[in-house]
């Protein structure tokens, strides 16, 4: 472990760090409340929600990928994304298949009103933007974020 995290911090600063405005996942969670929140607005008129938006984002990137793809780009769990992927089935946006050469993998594919729906969902990007901050800042938080997951995903496999 390094050394720096065995450090005895000073009763004042333990103080400080135990209250709840002074906390990163605090700030982080609050935050990812907000944002869902701010999405499910724009996304009621394409009629699906943030989770079905994160699915239909990889798929527009790549479509015919695997869920097991899909889960590790998502950081979602299998148990998590099968029932988010066969409702989207019954709503008609995508496919799931076994995959010929190896029946164990599931192959997740756009319908044709999955692909449809990208145009609708061009809009969602700038009507998110206009309650951000700057596109820089944003672009600086996603690194900051990103770093963050990184750190915590690799404390998480120690």
């Amino acid at each position: 472990m390094d050394k720096t995290h065995t450090t005895t911090l000073p009763d004042a600063l333990i103080d400080e760090a135990l209250l709840l405005d002074n906390q990163l996942c605090f700030a982080m969670y609050s935050a990812s409340l907000a944002m869902t929140k701010a999405y499910k607005k724009i996304l009621a008129p394409l009629d699906i929600t943030y989770p079905q938006y994160l699915v239909m984002m990889v798929l527009w990137e790549k479509d015919q990928v695997t869920v097991s793809e899909l889960g590790s780009r998502l950081f979602l769990d299998s148990g998590t994304l099968t029932p988010l992927l066969k409702r989207m089935e019954t709503m008609g946006l995508l496919h799931r298949n076994r995959d010929a050469g190896d029946e164990r993998r599931v192959v997740v594919s756009l319908s044709d009103a999955g692909r449809a729906l990208r145009e609708k969902a061009k809009a969602v990007p700038q009507q998110m933007s206009c309650m951000l901050p700057s596109l820089d800042q944003v672009r600086q938080l996603v690194v900051e974020l990103k770093e963050v997951r990184k750190g915590l995903y690799g404390a998480e496999e120690q």
